[in-house]
């Protein structure tokens, strides 16, 4: 059995990778920076002795590379993955109305489209083996629109779209989607935060989260999970 994350190098992809490698999964990520790549492709295979790991350096705003990635796995891995992660993703806050020109398709075609490509090229064999999980990293900035949210809230409240579509199409093949919209989180995207560290959740939580779900019986799923931390959401 296999997993794919996107966005693996750091922070939650990371974490669930090494996650999954901990349980038993072998293990195909990707992410835009070899060196950040590699050293969390070690970091992954040394969860499990014998764990297989497949790292590719993937630019996820680019169609071609999606994929290619998702063409490789597929031919080195199976075309059926247990588990599909659609974590890849970037963060720039800024408002719509004082945005760069540009600035929404950059942001849709990492936040969205990437999740979008790589789970229509995996579905035709998760449907004909009539299993999967498929997790579509969403956010707070899903459900509720906070200031300075701009595009980066916009491509959020798509991807949950995509995923509660996708989870209505694959009910009939019993392929399980599942959106996980976690709030503040001890990731690249708040570098530079000076609270107390408990103040953000851990990325090991959601990797916590994404297994729980994953180990219900055939016949449950969770649809939604949405997460903050203990005191609340940072504005």
């Amino acid at each position: 059995m296999y997993a794919i994350i996107t966005g693996a190098s750091k922070g939650i992809g990371r974490a669930v990778a090494e996650r999954l490698a901990a349980e038993g999964f072998d293990i195909a990520i990707c992410a835009r920076h070899a060196d950040t790549l590699e050293t969390a492709r070690a970091a992954v295979a040394a969860k499990r002795p014998g764990t297989k790991v497949l790292a590719e350096v993937v630019d996820m705003g680019r169609k071609e590379e999606v994929v290619a990635f998702g063409k490789k796995v597929a031919a080195a891995m199976g075309e059926a993955p247990d588990i599909l992660v659609n974590n890849a993703g970037i963060f720039v806050p800024g408002a719509v109305h004082e945005e760069e020109e540009g600035h929404l398709e950059n942001m849709m075609a990492v936040n969205l489209y990437s999740a979008y490509h790589l789970t229509r090229l995996l579905l035709p064999g998760m449907k004909a083996a009539q299993k999967g999980h498929i997790f579509n990293l969403c956010s707070t900035a899903s459900h509720k629109a906070y200031p300075n949210g701009g595009s980066y809230s916009i491509t959020k409240f798509a991807l949950l779209g995509f995923s509660k579509n996708l989870r209505e199409e694959m009910k009939p093949f019993r392929v399980k989607v599942t959106s996980i919209s976690p709030g503040p989180t001890w990731t690249a995207s708040w570098q530079g935060f000076e609270g107390p560290e408990d103040r953000l959740m851990e990325p090991e939580d959601v990797a916590a989260m994404i297994w729980a779900a994953y180990n219900l019986s055939e016949q449950a799923v969770v649809e939604d999970i949405l997460m903050r931390p203990m005191l609340g959401d940072i504005e």
